[in-house]
């Protein structure tokens, strides 16, 4: 538990993505995003229990198409703050009008499953933490529990607490600025992601 708290409330990518959603669409909307992230944070860690994660460690073609899949939705993003023309924000009463809940959480989705270097880190976390000779499948899923529940908790603490900013950024060009910021930030994690190398086997 120690080790999943310090991981999971570190920024990154998909804490950004909250943020910048609570502060422009309300912190339910950003509920959404983060729901999508930690499932994807779910299905990696499965996949990675299934042997994905090594068969990423051992191909370099395979490691290489997901990280740069992952970096061109990540500057995808960044490019599409920068370019927003918004100088304010209105941000609307009703919080989860129809289709938004759903595209938002597509694209917490795609943030959390952007990185394929996740695979691999779980691949390498989990198995210090599981006894061998005690059934594994159990432990397994009480790890991945653990972490997505600290996962979603952290990131439902950084939209709540990002949604008190907005009334600040509905003040004229505040919003504009957020998003070059964000736009920026998404283009730096965007250009990590894309000089990451596998770990060799």
């Amino acid at each position: 538990m120690a080790a999943v708290l310090v991981l999971t409330v570190t920024p990154g990518p998909s804490v950004l993505m909250c943020i910048s959603t609570s502060v422009q669409h309300g912190p339910r909307r950003a509920l959404a995003a983060a729901f999508g992230s930690t499932t994807a944070i779910a299905g990696l860690m499965c996949l990675s229990m299934l042997g994905l994660g090594a068969a990423l460690a051992a191909s370099e073609v395979l490691f290489s198409t997901l990280k740069w899949l992952g970096a061109a939705y990540l500057a995808y993003l960044g490019v599409t703050s920068l370019l927003s023309k918004a100088s304010s924000l209105n941000v609307p009463s009703d919080d989860l009008r129809a289709g938004n809940a759903q595209s938002l959480f597509a694209r917490g989705l795609l943030v959390g499953a952007s990185n394929p270097k996740a695979l691999l880190f779980f691949g390498a976390l989990f198995p210090q933490f599981i006894e061998p000779s005690a059934p594994q499948a159990t432990q397994f899923v009480i790890l991945g529990v653990t972490f997505v529940f600290f996962e979603l908790f952290w990131l439902s603490v950084y939209a709540l607490t990002a949604a008190r900013a907005r009334q600040w950024l509905q003040q004229p060009r505040r919003a504009q600025a957020f998003n070059r910021v964000t736009g920026v930030v998404f283009l730096l994690a965007a250009g990590l992601l894309a000089t990451t190398k596998r770990t060799a086997p």
